[in-house]
C-alpha cells in the first residue's frame, strides 16, 4: 500500500520556494506520492450564481497539475505524482497526452493519471468544449491516449477524434500510465471496470457503503472479463480531523478493505473532508509528519 500527501497551492501560495520546500520535506518524511487537483479556471466569486447550481470560482488559486508536478519531478528523486483529479473532457486529449508523456519520463514512470469529467460548466465554456457529452466523450479519450503512448504513429477515426498516421515524441518508457478515474455514479464504476486502472473515490468514511461500493466495483470487473486485482483503489484520510488513533483505525479498515493508496490530506474542504487550521508550509508538513508517524508501520 502506498501512502500519499495532498499538494496544498491554496494555502501554502503558489511560487517555487515554497512548493519545492513542501515537495522535498513530504519526501524526507516518507511519502510514496504528491497528489494534486485541476481547475483551469473559475467564476468571478461576487458574480451571481443560478439557483440550483454548483459554479466553482477562482478564490483560491489551483496550478495546473503538469507544470507543478513537473517541477516537483525536478526538485526530488523517488517522489511519485497524481493527478486527482485532472478534468480530461475539457482539455485537448492528443495535448494531455503529451503533457502526461513528458511528466512520466520526469519522475521516471512514477505518474498516475487520475481523469474525471468534472462539474464546473463555466470551464467548458471558456475552453470551448462540451459539457454535455463528456462522459462519452472520455472513454475515447482514454482509448486515443493509450494508442498514442503505446505506438510513435497511429491511426484513429472515432466519434470525437481523427488522427491520421500521426503520434506524439517523447512518449512514456513503459509504453502506458496508468489511468484512474474518480467520481461515484454507476456508470463511473463500470467505466473502470472496463478500461480504468484504478478509482479514487472520496464520498466514502470507512464503513459497510464504501465496502459494498468496492464490491459492486469488483463484479463489474469480473462481468468486463478483468481481474479485479488489476483495478486500485485510492482513498483520502482528512487530517483536519480525528487523532492519530483515528488514523490508524481508518487506515487498518482500508488495507483490510484492499485499497492500495491512501492520500492523507491537508487541505480539501467539502463534504465529510476538512483541513487543516493552519496556512504555511510548516503548518501542513506538520500535519504530514504526524500522519505518517502515525500509520507507516501499518502499509
Amino acid at each position: 500500500m502506498q501512502i500519499g500527501a495532498s499538494l496544498p497551492v491554496g494555502d501554502i501560495g503558489t511560487g517555487r520556494a515554497v512548493i519545492r520546500d513542501y515537495g522535498q520535506a513530504i519526501e524526507g518524511i516518507g511519502f510514496d506520492y504528491v497528489i494534486t487537483g485541476d481547475h483551469v479556471m473559475g467564476a468571478n466569486p461576487a458574480r451571481p450564481k443560478p439557483e440550483g447550481v454548483r459554479v466553482g470560482t477562482n478564490e483560491h488559486a489551483v496550478h495546473d497539475p503538469f507544470v507543478v508536478l513537473s517541477f516537483l519531478a525536478g526538485c526530488t528523486n523517488r517522489l511519485g505524482f497524481a493527478t486527482g483529479i485532472l478534468i480530461m473532457p475539457q482539455r485537448q486529449t492528443v495535448l494531455v497526452a503529451k503533457q502526461a508523456a513528458g511528466l512520466d519520463l520526469l519522475c521516471d514512470g512514477r505518474f498516475r493519471l487520475g481523469v474525471g469529467v468534472g462539474w464546473n460548466e463555466i470551464e467548458y465554456e471558456g475552453l470551448n468544449e462540451d459539457f454535455h457529452n463528456r462522459g462519452h466523450r472520455s472513454e475515447e479519450q482514454v482509448e486515443v491516449m493509450r494508442a498514442l503512448w503505446a505506438r510513435p504513429h497511429v491511426k484513429f477515426k472515432g466519434r470525437y477524434h481523427d488522427i491520421d498516421d500521426s503520434g506524439i515524441n517523447p512518449r512514456p518508457e513503459a509504453g502506458r500510465i496508468p489511468i484512474w478515474w474518480g467520481g461515484h455514479a454507476d456508470a463511473i464504476l463500470r467505466r473502470i471496470a472496463r478500461i480504468g486502472d484504478g478509482w479514487m473515490p472520496l464520498a466514502y468514511s470507512a464503513g459497510d457503503k464504501a465496502l459494498a461500493k468496492f464490491e459492486q466495483l469488483r463484479a463489474w470487473t469480473k462481468e468486463a472479463g478483468r481481474d479485479p486485482s488489476e483495478v486500485g483503489l485510492e482513498v483520502w484520510i482528512s487530517l483536519g480531523v480525528g487523532t492519530p488513533d483515528d488514523w490508524r483505525r481508518d487506515v487498518t479498515f482500508w488495507k483490510n478493505a484492499g485499497v492500495t493508496h491512501i492520500a492523507g490530506h491537508t487541505t480539501y474542504n467539502a463534504g465529510r473532508h476538512k483541513r487543516i487550521q493552519g496556512r504555511t508550509v510548516a503548518d501542513h508538513v506538520a500535519a504530514a509528519r504526524s500522519f505518517m508517524e502515525a500509520v507507516k508501520d501499518l502499509k
